[in-house]
């Protein structure tokens, strides 16, 4: 019997207001549904509708903004819209790569939460046909340490997420095989109720054999692939796209399960069954499931997909079609292969031990239709659940940090400024920050990660950027992540172009020239006007950043509703930046390599006032941590310099004129120098010369972006500074040199910190195992 001869199956209740509640669908959209349909939907075509037409999956609240984002390059292959953004990287390769979140779920099961994001997303890269290269992920958490502000139940429950979300990363990763070369770990109040978890993946595919998610081809067979369907992840998209409440942490259901030695055998068989040239498209089944993996398919190919859920490989019993078609569980794939070919694929996957079935048919109406038990369950329009879904334009409102915007009177005191005094001791400060949860070693971390399996690694976890050769070829790729919520959260605008410079300018670092980027925007509920002027604002910033620095956007996420009980996180977009180097034997590591180096500070030549330094202070981690409190802006950034910047330290790396090189950023440029000693274990001393009137803790400790500690032989500083003379608006100053074991700073011919490298470095190396289980065992 043919499908459309069929009347879609009556739904077991009527429509009510608590049923479009409970599937997050507002009266209006429920009008729009109706008139797509001509009908009263059934309840499947509800639950299809609800996933479909969820922020998740719709980006209903951003899609208007994202628009504005650059997404072309002579090197870009694919940009938004497919599974993972594609660039061109030479000799036949292109890099297929993306960033998503797994927030929410992650605050609710925060090992299987952050497993399945990274499964989720490798998924993304090898859906392309490419195979995955590299991981790396974003994480933000709430305090681990006990204060005024945080007590000691929150304390711990922060504990529990963060050894939950390292140890699902681990597991899945270190599994399926693929080496994770760290990111970046930060930790604010504002993140305890809402940890962010954003996950990172690189992989590389021959130019001509890219594989896109679009279905072609009337009477092709659409063929299930991969895990048996069970209940778990039904309505995770939804959960996604809502705030938390009371009650939020027993949508546990809603948390997928990963099994990654299953997605290590879907990996091989789905790359050998693309070898067969069967296959004419392939999708994902992440989020919404085969809810969004059919209809997305057949959208882009402008065609439709008839399918019978008899067919769906079940591991529970008596499922139904609502639950079959909002099922997110994982390790599962939909293709269409050519009609005639399709028991080829079959065969591929039987060998390895997965399930494949012929679930469907492509048809020539842009429709998709579900069949369950004789019955028809959905047809539905394509285009309604796809490019015709809500989109919003929310009301913009104003954002103004409740903050000073100058430094407070007891700032300027503990910093001896008024009177040009300071009892201050630099060392102890220096250990503060160097134990303090964003500065301190994020060793614990990344050590449970493997980072050298399929031996591509160049650079790993610890340094700037990570690095991975493309074996075959002289080239590599370095990859770095990037954001700073509290920047952001004080002006974001600025606060997103600081996040897109930083990860361009830590690839940069190794050597590598920035080509491309991919974000993560993690905001909170964009139904309140301050909220999309925060989203608003930081994609012009991201716009402006990427324009400037020659990485346009390939894809990427947008994570909204991070709220508990009312409470947003701070805005905060995360960039992921990839760069190309042409000898991968050029990398630049960022640690000290030996003593006797010069030292030198490559940066911009024009700095701000006296008083706009001190108004930026009030936004670095200093600030924060050892002061105690927020004020002002974020530092300037002069994105012409910036570019200068990058293309200057790809020039001296392409020289051989650089023994190491590293980003001055979190903690100024004392931190800066103590992270590259404590490395090999290399000492240092420095002297820096500033204006008397500028705070001696400004001068160690401030963040002026646009600079970059290098060092260098003493017979190649002259050679360094006629190329840095190039490019206009960049000075290079000599700064100090590299000792046996000792760390010194003098500013102003004073000798301000003097430690030795090792003290240092156990301070900063244990502070944050010290601060996960010391204290909760205290």
């Amino acid at each position: 019997m043919k499908s459309e001869s069929l009347p879609v199956a009556p739904q077991a209740a009527s429509v009510t207001p608590e049923l479009l509640a409970q599937h997050s669908i507002t009266p209006d959209e429920y009008e729009r549904i109706t008139a797509a349909l001509g009908r009263t939907p059934s309840l499947t075509e509800l639950g299809i509708y609800s996933v479909m037409w969820s922020e998740h999956c719709s980006y209903k609240s951003s899609r208007v903004h994202l628009r504005r984002l650059p997404t072309k390059s002579d090197r870009v292959v694919q940009g938004p819209g497919e599974n993972a953004g594609i660039i061109d990287v030479g000799d036949g390769w292109a890099c297929a790569f993306k960033i998503e979140s797994h927030n929410h779920p992650s605050y609710i099961e925060p090992f299987q939460g952050a497993a399945t994001g990274v499964g989720g997303i490798l998924r993304d890269i090898f859906t392309m046909g490419a195979r995955p290269l590299a991981v790396m992920d974003s994480l933000r958490f709430g305090p681990i340490s006990e204060d005024k502000d945080t007590p000691r139940e929150i304390v711990h429950k922060n504990h529990s997420i963060v050894e939950g979300v390292v140890h699902g990363i681990a597991g899945y990763g270190n599994c399926f095989g693929v080496p994770n070369l760290g990111g970046e770990t930060r930790f604010e109040e504002c993140y305890s109720g809402n940890p962010l978890v954003n996950a990172f993946a690189l992989g590389l595919v021959r130019r001509d054999e890219i594989f896109y998610a679009k279905a072609t081809g009337v009477g092709n067979p659409v063929i299930y692939v991969g895990a048996k369907t069970g209940r778990d992840g039904i309505h995770g998209a939804t959960m996604a796209s809502e705030e938390f409440k009371e009650g939020s942490e027993q949508k546990r259901p809603n948390v997928q399960v990963g099994d990654p030695f299953m997605e290590k055998l879907l990996l091989e068989a789905c790359l050998e069954a693309m070898k067969t040239g069967a296959i004419v498209g392939i999708q994902d089944m992440g989020a919404a499931g085969l809810t969004s993996s059919s209809c997305e398919m057949g959208a882009r190919g402008g065609v439709g997909l008839k399918m019978n859920l008899d067919h769906v490989p079940q591991r529970e019993t008596g499922m139904t079609a609502y639950e079959m078609m909002l099922s997110e569980s994982q390790e599962r794939m939909l293709l269409v292969a050519d009609k005639g070919r399709e028991q080829e694929v079959l065969d591929v996957f039987a060998k390895w031990g997965l399930d494949a079935t012929v679930v469907g048919t492509v048809i020539p109406e842009p429709r998709l239709r579900i069949l369950h038990h004789g019955e028809l369950f959905a047809d539905i329009p394509n285009q309604s659940l796809t490019d015709d879904a809500p989109v919003y334009h929310r009301p913009v409102g104003e954002w103004n940090a409740p903050v000073p915007a100058e430094p407070t009177k007891s700032a300027l005191a503990k910093l001896g400024y008024e009177d040009k005094t300071s009892t201050r001791n630099y060392t102890d400060d220096l250990r503060t920050l160097l134990a303090s949860s964003n500065v301190c070693s994020k060793r614990w971390v990344h050590e449970q990660y493997d980072s050298m399996v399929q031996t591509n690694t160049v650079q790993g976890p610890g340094g700037e950027g990570g690095v991975m050769r493309i074996k075959g070829t002289k080239r590599g790729l370095a990859m770095a992540l990037d954001g700073n919520g509290r920047w952001c959260y004080l002006n974001p605008k600025l606060g997103a172009q600081h996040a897109v410079a930083e990860a361009a300018r830590k690839v940069a670092c190794t050597g590598a020239t920035p080509i491309a980027a991919t974000n993560c925007l993690n905001f909170g509920n964009p139904e309140k006007p301050e909220i999309m002027a925060q989203l608003s604002a930081a994609i012009d910033g991201i716009s402006e950043a990427c324009i400037a620095l020659g990485t346009p956007i390939t894809g990427g996420n947008v994570s909204l509703y991070n709220e508990t009980r009312g409470e947003g996180i701070y805005p905060t977009p995360v960039l992921g930046i990839v760069g190309l180097i042409e000898d991968v034997t050029k990398a630049v590591p960022a640690d000290f390599q030996k003593a006797g180096d010069i030292v030198l500070v490559i940066g911009q030549a024009k700095l701000p006032t006296i008083e706009e330094r001190m108004r930026e202070f009030g936004s670095s981690e200093y600030a924060k941590t050892v002061l105690g409190e927020i004020w002002g802006t974020p530092p300037a950034l002069d994105l012409s310099v910036e570019a200068a910047l990058q293309k200057c330290l790809a020039e001296l790396a392409d020289l051989r004129l650089l023994h190491s090189a590293r980003d001055i950023s979190d903690g100024g440029i004392a931190v800066a120098l103590g992270e590259g000693a404590f490395g090999d274990g290399v000492g240092v001393s420095a002297h820096l010369l500033e204006g008397p009137d500028l705070p001696v803790a400004w001068q160690l400790f401030g963040e002026t972006p646009t600079q970059v500690i290098v060092t260098c032989d003493a017979s190649d500083v002259a050679k360094i500074k006629a190329v840095v003379g190039k490019y206009a608006g960049l000075l290079v100053q000599d700064v100090g040199e590299t000792t046996k074991d000792h760390f010194r700073i003098e500013v102003n011919g004073r000798a301000v910190i003097t430690e030795s490298v090792k003290g240092l470095r156990h301070v900063w190396s244990n502070a944050l195992e010290a601060k996960l289980y010391d204290e909760v065992l205290a």
